[in-house]
């Protein structure tokens, strides 16, 4: 009878061991890979990436218990682009976090099937990324750079503060959506009775040549359209800017912290935040291809009033005011 008891009892040991051992089984580690077209110590990717770690974190990921990041900071060069995009495809990553058009178009030159979520690009259908906005359809999706309506507020936003400004070099890249923020910006100058020249920016030397040859009639400004091109040359077009004493208009807040007059465009903290709820969503088994590309909710105003003062500029009040950001 004990002989019995102690089978069964055994028996039941033998049932509930491997469940025991089951449940303390260490979760499984994901793999996301995570690409810039900077270098590590740029302030402003840091931040972003900061706040796409920290919206991870609320979702319940945690680096070392069940997930891994894999970060190339990939520089600006293009070849520098294109091998790091073929080491983190090769990696087997289960998603891609990858800033802008450079990263994401030499990742889907390497890769069809590790899914890509993109925080910031100015045009992926127009670029072939992905089929349409509500279906993307491929391996990419994401969020884009900025609402159309955005480029006509540029031209606005610079003839408020530089009522003088008659003319205007918009500095775009033909290889990105430059040629279509163009032709929204083109289309409202009538109206404000400002003409528009487009300049090119395949090379830093075009666009020096360009802005120094425009700058020497009077009564000229910049908008600086969103591209790779001009994260890549922004120095050089702060540099121009001010030393041709060109008011100017960029898309993104890292030119006014650069010594850029001012900018308006997307809070790209924001769009981090919000790719990380998609890199979450392809963790647990959504695809890329079902999930809709979105556009910014959130936009911020951002001036550089020292930069006001060495022009000769008054910020209206009325811009002040609404202001995200004014740096002093």
């Amino acid at each position: 009878m004990q002989r019995r008891k102690f089978i069964t009892l055994l028996g039941g040991a033998a049932v509930a061991w491997p469940i025991a051992v089951q449940a303390q089984q260490p979760e499984r580690v994901r793999r996301i890979g995570v690409i810039l077209a900077t270098t590590a110590d740029d302030a402003e990717f840091q931040a972003w990436v900061g706040a796409f770690l920290q919206a991870l974190a609320l979702l319940g990921w945690t680096i070392g218990r069940n997930v891994r990041i894999d970060t190339r900071w990939a520089s600006a060069n293009p070849g520098e682009i294109r091998r790091n995009a073929a080491e983190l495809a090769a990696l087997g990553p289960d998603v891609i976090l990858a800033h802008g058009a450079s990263t994401v178009r030499e990742l889907l030159q390497v890769t069809r099937a590790v899914p890509i979520v993109f925080p910031v690009v100015s045009d992926p259908v127009a670029a072939g990324y992905v089929d349409s906005m509500a279906r993307p359809g491929g391996n990419a999706t994401g969020f884009t750079s900025f609402d159309w309506d955005v480029c006509a507020k540029w031209l606005e936003l610079l003839k408020q503060t530089a009522p003088s400004v008659t003319r205007v070099a918009v500095l775009r890249d033909t290889q990105a959506a430059g040629p279509a923020q163009f032709a929204v910006i083109q289309a409202a100058a009538p109206s404000l009775r400002m003409q528009v020249s487009p300049v090119n920016m395949r090379e830093g030397s075009e666009i020096e040549h360009a802005v120094t040859a425009f700058a020497r009639s009077p009564g000229g400004g910049l908008i600086v359209t969103a591209s790779p091109a001009a994260t890549r040359d922004r120095n050089l077009i702060i540099k121009l800017a001010t030393r041709h004493r060109l008011p100017a208009v960029y898309y993104e807040r890292l030119f006014v912290a650069g010594g850029g007059l001012m900018s308006y465009g997307p809070d790209f903290v924001d769009n981090y935040r919000r790719a990380a709820g998609y890199v979450d969503r392809i963790l647990k088994g959504e695809k890329p291809g079902d999930l809709p590309v979105q556009a910014p909710t959130k936009y911020e105003l951002v001036i550089n009033l020292k930069t006001a003062k060495a022009l000769g500029l008054t910020v209206p009040p009325s811009l002040l005011a609404t202001a995200s950001e004014v740096i002093e």
